[in-house]
């Protein structure tokens, strides 16, 4: 396999699950890793409570600290916070994304802002529109920010509600939602076109889309359940977008993240190559999340290299990956890799390094 393994994040001591991360440089040079930490008495599914830790690695990702708190969902008054992001923003803060599950069944987008590196956060900057409060799902490392300044923020929105007005409604078959900042993330808008599944024969719609920015458009990628990733192109910022197609990238429906490298402008692609089709084994509580692969392209996504396997135990899931390119020349990734012994393949999440 391509990966060496530096660190695992997993249960115990009262957490149930350590999953979805996101990486930052510091000023001081050391890496960041924020990351999801469930606890309580729960199985550690999505809704339960939840806050955002992080480690520190001074040497390029070989090894990391002990965990401390970034963000605690009862600064909110909610039980979940997940999903998170990390962003330099233009006038140097710290900026850290994540969902906030609210109480009424909705969800909503936040931004902190540190002048610190994350020792403390002195404003929350709602992201999603007021009047549009529904329930959105967005991944871990989903925040782009393209060569103008602009910032993207790619959300899945699904209907919700109540049944009979007591019993909490979602449609899981979600519509891909954009929402644009031109001011460095202090107010967003929605992109003008939604993008819609083109089919009707779906239990997931377009799910956790991401956008990454190609040299003449932006590429937007989301999980269906129609044996691969779906996608769409703007020509125009993100405002505007094309109809939905299928791509490429075979897969369940397990999210596929693609990150450019910084050095030599090389797309890398990470994601579940292998569908779920009729009559493959699944594993209870992975999904069919294995193996794990990844692809490079060098010509902005008109082509990929024959995929390389990350990780590959039958038995496990891996999938929410996050990417960052380390002066060493390596790419560190982050993914939820649980396996037998877990309740689910989001309990734990390995720490990868892969030399470029």
């Amino acid at each position: 396999m391509a990966a060496r393994v530096v660190h695992t994040l997993c249960r115990g001591d009262g957490v149930t699950r350590a999953s979805e991360g996101a990486f930052l440089r510091l000023k001081d040079g050391r890496i960041l890793f924020a990351y999801c930490r469930f606890s309580g008495a729960g199985p550690g599914y999505d809704d339960d409570a939840c806050d955002i830790y992080c480690i520190l690695s001074g040497d390029e990702g070989e090894s990391w600290t002990e965990n401390f708190p970034l963000v605690r969902a009862s600064e909110f008054g909610v039980r979940n916070i997940m999903s998170v992001s990390l962003m330099r923003m233009q006038n140097g803060d710290l900026g850290v994304f994540f969902l906030i599950k609210e109480n009424d069944g909705s969800s909503t987008v936040m931004l902190g802002r540190s002048r610190d590196e994350g020792k403390s956060f002195y404003r929350y900057v709602p992201c999603t529109i007021k009047e549009r409060r529904a329930y959105y799902v967005i991944n871990n490392d989903r925040i782009e920010r393209l060569a103008d300044g602009r910032l993207l923020m790619p959300l899945a929105y699904h209907r919700s509600g109540f049944v009979d007005g007591k019993r909490p409604f979602t449609d899981w078959k979600s519509i891909a939602v954009i929402l644009i900042s031109d001011d460095d993330g202090e107010s967003w808008h929605e992109a003008r076109d939604l993008v819609y599944p083109p089919f009707q024969d779906s239990d997931t719609g377009l799910q956790e889309p991401g956008v990454i920015q190609l040299k003449n458009c932006l590429f937007l990628y989301a999980r269906t359940d129609k044996l691969c990733q779906y996608g769409a192109y703007s020509y125009d910022g993100g405002e505007h977008w094309t109809t939905a197609f299928p791509t490429v990238f075979s897969s369940p429906a397990s999210p596929l993240k693609i990150a450019r490298d910084p050095a030599d402008g090389a797309l890398y692609a990470v994601w579940n190559p292998i569908p779920n089709y009729f009559g493959r084994e699944i594993v209870p509580g992975c999904g069919g999340r294995t193996p794990l692969v990844y692809a490079v392209s060098r010509d902005e996504a008109v082509s990929w290299s024959a995929p390389k396997v990350i990780e590959d135990d039958p038995f496990s899931g891996y999938c929410y990956p996050a990417l960052f390119f380390t002066k060493d020349r390596q790419l560190l990734l982050s993914y939820c890799a649980g396996g037998k012994g877990d309740l689910h393949c989001l309990t734990r999440t390995n720490i990868s390094k892969i030399a470029l």
